[in-house]
């Protein structure tokens, strides 16, 4: 494998409760990130990963009702979800050479706090385990992954339960399949 380039995370905390059941939630965001961009590193050839400039990445930690807003805005979906991803990155045209800026701004992920804890509480699993799931198929999105199709769907929970794997953490769909 080529060596990757610098993966600069952004973190947003909007909501405090994030700190109080994740200690080490910056910690936890950089350990995710670097077994996201490793293993699709290794397994799918993105022109973007090898790019001379850095990759910027805003991962947002907030609440149901921030979420709700911007799922009800973007999706119209006038309800909370746990995790929504918004890509910047138009891989059409990535590598212009008109383009101006000094990093390949990736997107931004923003996680529901209330939506997250009641979740792993109702699927039996820890909170760290299931934001580092949230934040995996988070970034597989910005990072041109989507499950639309039975196919692509397939292709993207094998990448999660192989990069969760490789974290020490479950398959979270093995209660599902």
């Amino acid at each position: 494998m080529t060596e990757m380039t610098e993966v600069v995370i952004d973190i947003d905390l909007e909501d405090n409760r994030w700190e109080e059941n994740l200690p080490s939630v910056a910690k936890t965001i950089e350990q995710v990130k670097d077994a996201v961009f490793a293993y699709v590193g290794a397994h799918e050839k993105k022109e973007f990963l090898q790019s001379e400039k850095p990759l910027l990445l805003h991962v947002c930690l907030s609440s149901d009702g921030e979420v709700r807003k911007l799922n009800r805005d973007f999706r119209h979906l006038d309800k909370p979800t746990n995790v929504l991803s918004f890509a910047n990155l138009d891989f059409a045209d990535f590598g212009s050479e008109n383009d101006p800026f000094p990093e390949v701004d990736l997107g931004n992920i923003i996680i529901a706090y209330e939506t997250t804890k009641k979740e792993a509480e109702t699927e039996n699993i820890t909170f760290y385990a299931h934001f580092c799931h949230l934040l995996v198929h988070g970034m597989l999105h910005i990072l041109g992954f989507d499950h639309l199709e039975d196919a692509e769907a397939e292709h993207m929970e094998n990448f999660e339960k192989n990069i969760l794997a490789d974290m020490g953490i479950a398959n979270p769909y093995e209660n599902f399949e």
